[in-house]
């Protein structure tokens, strides 16, 4: 590889194509992130390439598929007529201004945040790198990562953030589903390494975006981020224990839920479930509990937090436990279908669904299980979970067939009419149902 050039007319010529729009935007990771971003930069007319390491997801888009429910086959083609494309090679890094980083940040069985996925992708760009590009990470992940993992890497190879190069962070904020905000609409937040380095990534991401909210740096970027879905992962713990409590007092959760957001001010409604779903919400406060213990603080209030939340699966299981023993059944050899596997309604993303979780619990304690979801056909492939199944399809007999069926995801396609007329027995995790025959969970 060439010396880098420590120039900053490589930075002035980045200015000059992302202003004209003549640049060209690579996104690494073409999931329920990227590939939104990447069809959205192509609407307004940039190019765009498309990175993966899954051959299977490259080859679909470039004969004009789309393997995400939401994103149709026709959304893809008007992004490829406008130019985009996707590919597994990385050597192709050389043809991009900038690379916009979406791969997963999970949590290893540890429980400690895991960034090979970052890692390797910054690593498999280097070598390809070039003065004048901009590289921006959108992963989920803790306060310091791009300033003290990213900014290092970029280094060792002759690259200076703000000198020849720019680095920067800016959140993801995709909620799949929610009709009501598209990747356009959702503002952006944004930090830079230096100040150059910010106003460079917001001037890519504002062709795009409509709203951008630049911060002071990167680390109160990926603050922000944390807080956000911490936020909700607290709250979301708080009213899953306030259902526990209301369940051993014989109170209906959902009806006090609904009464105290009659409250004009000082009342936020969130609403229980069988546990936490998606990439966001269940990994992101660890990330910051993890970093924290660096500076010598516990976060207890976040960890206490996410202990109710991973304990909610439990406590569906159990609650099926006491129905079947109500009616002279055990859990071994009960057949018990599980209604919805996407973690919430009217998607087909499974990622971190605590539905999947549920199914292993019972199969672990001898249930026959099964499940059925309109928009999950297969049970997709997971690192931690395997089942060899197909959705169910719920006809009278088929529901009538399975000693309990267990409400996990209240997608709106159920015939919910149905399910209460031939089931035996019906365990509701999202207080949607009433009847004889339905248990609240």
């Amino acid at each position: 590889m060439p010396a880098p050039s420590t120039s900053t007319n490589s930075l002035a010529d980045l200015s000059e194509r992302i202003t004209s729009g003549q640049c060209v935007i690579g996104i690494y990771g073409l999931g329920y992130v990227g590939l939104p971003l990447a069809l959205r930069f192509a609407e307004v007319g940039i190019r765009v390439l498309g990175f993966d390491i899954d051959p299977l997801k490259v080859e679909t888009l470039n004969r004009g598929g789309s393997y995400i429910e939401r994103i149709t086959s026709s959304d893809i083609e008007r992004a490829r007529a406008a130019g985009f494309s996707a590919t597994t090679d990385f050597s192709r890094t050389t043809e991009v201004d900038a690379q916009i980083i979406c791969v997963p940040t999970p949590l290893d069985e540890h429980h400690q945040p895991d960034l090979s996925y970052v890692t390797d992708t910054v690593d498999s760009i280097l070598p390809h790198f070039r003065a004048g590009q901009l590289m921006s990470l959108e992963s989920t992940t803790w306060p310091g990562t791009t300033d003290e993992l990213l900014a290092p890497r970029l280094k060792q190879c002759g690259f200076t953030p703000g000198t020849n190069c720019a680095l920067v962070y800016s959140p993801e904020r995709e909620d799949p589903g929610n009709a009501h905000f598209t990747t356009a609409q959702i503002p952006k937040v944004i930090g830079g390494v230096t100040e150059t380095c910010l106003q460079l990534g917001t001037a890519l991401y504002e062709k795009a975006i409509e709203r951008m909210v630049p911060v002071s740096n990167t680390r109160a970027a990926e603050m922000t981020k944390l807080l956000e879905n911490i936020h909700r992962a607290v709250n979301i713990g708080l009213v899953n224990e306030m259902k526990i409590v209301a369940d051993r007092m014989d109170i209906d959760i959902h009806e006090v839920i609904r009464a105290a957001a009659t409250k004009p001010f000082g009342f936020v409604p969130y609403t229980p479930g069988p546990g936490l779903g998606g990439h966001c919400i269940p990994i992101d406060p660890f990330y910051l509990t993890w970093k924290a213990k660096e500076y010598g603080i516990n976060t207890r209030f976040i960890e206490l937090a996410g202990e109710i939340n991973h304990y909610m699966p439990h406590w569906v299981v159990q609650k099926v436990a006491d129905a079947l023993n109500e009616r002279a059944k055990a859990v071994k050899g009960s057949r018990i279908l599980v209604l919805g596997l996407a973690y919430k309604k009217n998607i087909d993303d499974t990622r971190e669904s605590p539905a999947v979780e549920i199914m292993s619990l019972l199969q672990d304690k001898g249930a026959i299980v099964a499940y059925a979801d309109p928009h999950v056909p297969t049970f997709p492939r997971k690192r931690d979970y395997h089942f060899d199944l197909h959705s169910v399809e719920l006809t009278p007999d088929n529901i009538s067939s399975y000693d309990c069926l267990i409400i996990a995801t209240d997608h709106d396609a159920f015939d919910y009419q149905a399910l209460t007329t031939h089931a035996k027995l019906l365990v509701d995790t999202r207080g949607r149902m009433h009847g004889k025959n339905v248990v609240s969970a």
